[in-house]
């Protein structure tokens, strides 16, 4: 099985020159599985401090027009996330089209409030709750970018099946501990982990770092992208996660009793 991750340029939007250019490098892959970086189409809402809805339903439409993009790229598993209005707010969803059908994956919980990532004012949480999809050929967990910090999230969906750990994200050039969360995040889980990022510059003092990463379920990073490389790709390997996960630490018993 053939996954393609990549890195795409901030403000990119469905059939402009930018899609199409990206949209011939993922065809060049034969990917069985392509994963985006996290809401991955118009401009990073969150850099603005204060929500704004005419910017919000922008994005939301943006994205509408790009699930029919991704659609037609004809890969038999997309997995991409998207914000949807829900009250005063946004949500930040994470979706599977199977074979063009779209399914309900997760919704992010966890979001940073800073300088670049408002994201506490932007978005909130409608759907509560770390399950994993199932598709006929793999079953895959979410973690929408901050939630690869919470490790416990990973070994969570290990313990209800998942084969692979997808990471849409949205992050700058602070790179090594991105890296070393995903490994861990495989360690603990048994899971090989994806992760695909935005690229470019959004501001004088916000920028996205791309590098995209795979890492095996081992721990070991297969491989990542970069500028030269935007879309990469790899075997995924389902008998290698059967075996990683009755190794250690993925068989240890989680109970604790932490009352004397």
């Amino acid at each position: 099985m053939r996954v393609a991750y990549i890195e795409s340029p901030e403000g990119l939007l469905p059939h402009s020159r930018q899609w199409q250019q990206l949209k011939t490098l993922i065809a060049s892959e034969n990917a069985d599985v392509l994963l985006t970086n996290e809401m991955p189409f118009g401009t990073w809402l969150a850099a603005e401090e204060d929500y704004d809805l005419q910017n919000a339903l922008t994005s939301v439409a943006a994205h509408e027009e790009g699930i029919v993009a991704l659609k037609e790229l004809k890969i038999p598993l997309v997995l991409s996330s998207r914000p949807e209005v829900f009250g005063n707010k946004l949500v930040n969803e994470g979706y599977a089209l199977v074979n063009g059908e779209y399914c309900f994956a997760h919704q992010k919980h966890y979001l940073p409030a800073e300088k670049g990532f408002y994201e506490t004012r932007w978005f909130t949480t409608r759907v509560k709750g770390f399950d994993v999809i199932k598709t006929p050929e793999l079953t895959v967990g979410f973690l929408l970018c901050t939630e690869l910090m919470f490790n416990e999230w990973a070994r969570h969906y290990r313990e209800q099946g998942a084969q692979l750990i997808v990471v849409p994200r949205a992050t700058g050039n602070n790179y090594d501990q991105w890296r070393t969360a995903a490994a861990m995040a495989a360690i603990v889980s048994g899971c090989y982990v994806v992760s695909s990022n935005r690229i470019g510059k959004v501001s004088d003092e916000l920028s996205f770092g791309g590098r995209g990463f795979a890492f095996a379920p081992d721990g070991t990073q297969i491989s990542e992208t970069s500028a030269e490389n935007p879309v990469v790709s790899f075997e995924l390997d389902l008998a290698l996660v059967e075996k990683q996960q009755k190794q250690y630490p993925c068989y240890v018993s989680g109970s604790v009793d932490m009352q004397n």
